[in-house]
C-alpha cells in the first residue's frame, strides 16, 4: 500500500471519486450502457446478490435488466447524496453513498422508485482512478415496473 497522502492529495482523490460517482449516474440516466461498462470494466459489479465482472458482461447485464423507453433511456434521474469517502492511500479509496432514483414515463408520473446505497472501492491504475468494485444495495422500493426487466436476466457466462 502506498503512503498516506497529504491534505491536498486527499482532496484531489476525493474529487476524482466524486466524478466517478456522478459519471455513473449520468451514464445510467442517458442510456449510455457502454460508457458504464467501461467505467466498471475492471470492477466487480454486484447488484443485490448477483456478481458481474468484465466489460461485455456488465453491458449485457445493464441492457437485459433495465427497461429502455422510446428515447433509448430508462427515463430515470439518479441523485447521489450523503457521500462518505475514505482515502486509504495514494492509490486506494472507498466510498458509500445514498442513491434515489426518480422515474417518469408515458404511463408513470414522476415519482421516486427506489432508494439505496452504492458501496464502492477505487484504485489508481495507469494514472487514472477506476472503480475496483461497486455494490448496488437497494433498500426502499416504489413502482419499479417501468424500470427493471420483468424477469431479471443474468449476464451470459
Amino acid at each position: 500500500m502506498s503512503a498516506t497522502p497529504d491534505a491536498v492529495a486527499r482532496l484531489i482523490i476525493e474529487s476524482e471519486v466524486r466524478r466517478l460517482l456522478a459519471q455513473y449516474t449520468h451514464n445510467l440516466d442517458f442510456g449510455n450502457v457502454d460508457a458504464n461498462a467501461e467505467l466498471l470494466a475492471d470492477a466487480q459489479f454486484k447488484v443485490v446478490d448477483e456478481y458481474i465482472t468484465g466489460k461485455e458482461k456488465i453491458a449485457q447485464f445493464l441492457r437485459n435488466n433495465l427497461q429502455y423507453h422510446s428515447d433509448n433511456t430508462p427515463r430515470t434521474w439518479h441523485s447521489v447524496s450523503n457521500v462518505l469517502i475514505e482515502v486509504q492511500s495514494s492509490t486506494e479509496a472507498s466510498s458509500v453513498c445514498y442513491f434515489t432514483v426518480h422515474q417518469h414515463t408515458d404511463c408513470l408520473p414522476l415519482q421516486p422508485i427506489v432508494t439505496g446505497r452504492y458501496i464502492d472501492t477505487f484504485v489508481l491504475r495507469d494514472a487514472k482512478w477506476r472503480f475496483a468494485s461497486r455494490a448496488v444495495d437497494p433498500r426502499l422500493f416504489g413502482d419499479i415496473s417501468h424500470h427493471v426487466a420483468s424477469t431479471p436476466a443474468p449476464a451470459a457466462t
